[in-house]
């Protein structure tokens, strides 16, 4: 299947879970990211900010266990350039104070940015990926773009309520393939 096909079976799955499904899949995923992998090596980590009204995977169990747990490591959250149409990665905390954008979305309400080539990890949205690790995502292109300026050796995790479908039949060049993907049940590896 295409990815607009993908993207609409699959916006409709994640759409139809109840807040309970959302809240124990979510917790589940932040469990098995952490028993998972070794956070040591890392210093800034890219996470995208749950969009509750598309029942988007709850991150807050991850950041709040990094500001508890590793301190060491830098949170970075995304606000879209709209004049650009790139993701921009604003420094937060616990402390950090959220506005909300155009498109009803949270962000940090302030500008200290973060450049994406000294990103070492990316916690990515989508709705679904395939056995390759190319991601069915909104369909706007934003996390292409950041994933595109980011070193290679940058570590992209996709979160996913589902597990990996077979192929996306147009994937093309401007994906940007994940490393990983952390479903509820399980965590997927994709060779590069």
């Amino acid at each position: 299947m295409n990815k607009a096909e993908l993207r609409k079976i699959y916006l409709s799955k994640q759409k139809n879970l109840s807040p309970e499904e959302r809240i124990d899949k979510s917790r589940a995923i932040a469990d098995r990211f952490f028993s998972f992998f070794d956070l040591s090596p890392f210093k800034n980590l890219h996470v995208f900010i749950a969009i509750e009204r598309f029942n988007e995977i709850e991150t807050s169990f991850i950041f709040q266990k990094i500001w508890r747990e590793h301190p060491q490591i830098e949170t970075l959250a995304p606000r879209v350039n709209f004049q650009t149409g790139e993701i921009e990665n604003l420094k937060f905390s616990a402390e950090t104070k959220f506005a909300v954008n155009s498109w009803q979305i949270s962000e940090p309400a302030h500008d200290e940015s973060f450049p994406a080539e000294k990103l070492d990890l990316v916690l990515l949205p989508l709705l679904c990926c395939d056995r390759e690790g190319l991601r069915v995502g909104y369909g706007k292109g934003f996390y292409d773009k950041l994933l595109s300026r980011c070193r290679p050796d940058c570590v992209k995790i996709g979160l996913s309520y589902f597990a990996p479908i077979e192929n996306i039949s147009d994937a093309n060049e401007y994906d940007v393939k994940l490393d990983y993907c952390v479903t509820p049940e399980n965590t997927y590896e994709f060779s590069g």
